[in-house]
């Protein structure tokens, strides 16, 4: 091995380093050490260190196993429509962020309303959870990508119980249910997963993906033009009156119902909904997505979500786009959360995956003209 105090061999010594040598040595080093540090996280959410880490292939397989397979489609939220519009910020958006959404201009809107499951050709009436995905900037421009909820929090912190829920949550093909002993062995190790149980349960279900309210659920960073940081929550919250869809009428519902119902709105006009930042306080959970934050939180009022078009997202622009909560603008960066890198690394598993399937032939059903409900 090397004397650290000597030179390399074939190598010139040259003058003792200067201070100001030094310090660019040490900045130098520093910038080598956040990279190495991204790279390293990368790699332990993708798996490559260690053979005992929880992969995002993992994730996804378990994933699918659930919802069957469906070559062409998305693993998860798997029946859903495109939808197109804009995206107008606010002056109140532009002092929390530098993000070019919140510049004034008139951003375009691709995205994706979506309902819970695996199965594309499910009911919307028995699916629980509905979605919204967003891009906002077009080809060229600096892109925000949003993979919204209608839930407030989640069901678990971190990817190791997101996948133990996911294999509890398997259906016995004797009964097309979970287990009950493994749902319950994993809800007692969980408690934060019984609590979304409870919220599953009593919460109102929206009768209309137009009247629902979205949740980015994770926490994000706000940067603003001076490099002042705040973390923060949003939440898509429509302007349109919500009304609940009781158990009778869910009943009666027809499997397409909600995809029906959007075409119907937007032949009468457009669809809006406020985007409205929640602010952390000092103290707030920021890394943890089971944790709401208390209802007094500061909230603001950042901006314009106007959706004009809707169609099946067999032909529809967002088909082909990963919505990964990742790709964010300047102004915008993630928190530490740790379900944020494994939703990114499953997400890009799952583009993968149903890319490679449509190369093949094998998702046709995914690309052709899908039939009314």
């Amino acid at each position: 091995m090397n004397n650290p105090d000597q030179p390399l061999p074939g190598s010139d010594p040259g003058p003792d380093p200067s201070p100001e040598r030094l310090r660019r040595a040490l900045a130098l080093a520093g910038i080598g050490a956040i990279a190495l540090g991204a790279v390293g996280a990368f790699a332990w959410t993708a798996g490559w260190l260690g053979a005992d880490r929880l992969t995002a292939g993992q994730v996804v397989d378990a994933v699918e196993a659930n919802g069957g397979p469906h070559p062409g489609f998305r693993r998860a939220h798997a029946k859903g429509v495109c939808i197109t519009g804009t995206f107008t910020g606010s002056a109140e958006g532009r002092a929390l962020s530098a993000a070019e959404a919140f510049s004034g201009e008139t951003l375009p809107v691709v995205g994706r309303f979506s309902i819970g499951g695996g199965d594309p050709h499910g009911s919307d009436a028995s699916a629980r959870v509905r979605s919204l995905a967003l891009q906002l900037g077009g080809r060229g421009e600096p892109q925000w990508r949003m993979a919204m909820n209608s839930f407030p929090f989640l069901a678990v912190a971190t990817p190791q119980a997101f996948h133990q829920q996911t294999l509890a949550s398997r259906p016995d093909p004797a009964t097309g249910k979970p287990d009950p002993v493994a749902m319950e062995a994993f809800l007692a190790a969980h408690p934060r997963a019984r609590a979304f149980q409870q919220w599953a349960k009593a919460a109102p279900w929206s009768d209309s993906w137009a009247n629902t309210e979205y949740n980015s659920v994770n926490a994000f960073r706000f940067v603003d033009a001076d490099g002042s940081e705040r973390f923060v929550r949003w939440s898509m919250q429509p302007r349109t009156p919500f009304r609940e869809l009781d158990a009778a009428e869910r009943e009666r519902a027809d499997a397409g119902f909600l995809a029906a119902d959007l075409d119907q709105r937007l032949q009468s006009g457009p669809l809006h909904w406020d985007m409205v930042v929640t602010l952390a306080d000092p103290g707030d959970v920021v890394e943890d997505p089971s944790v709401p934050w208390p209802d007094a939180r500061d909230q603001v009022v950042v901006g314009t979500l106007t959706l004009l078009h809707a169609e099946p997202q067999s032909t529809g622009a967002c088909r082909d786009i990963n919505f990964d909560p990742l790709v964010l603008p300047r102004g915008v960066a993630a928190s530490g959360d740790p379900i944020l890198a494994a939703r990114s690394a499953a997400y890009a598993q799952s583009f993968n995956r149903r890319q490679r399937e449509l190369a093949l032939g094998q998702g046709n059903a995914a690309t052709t003209q899908e039939a009314t409900p």
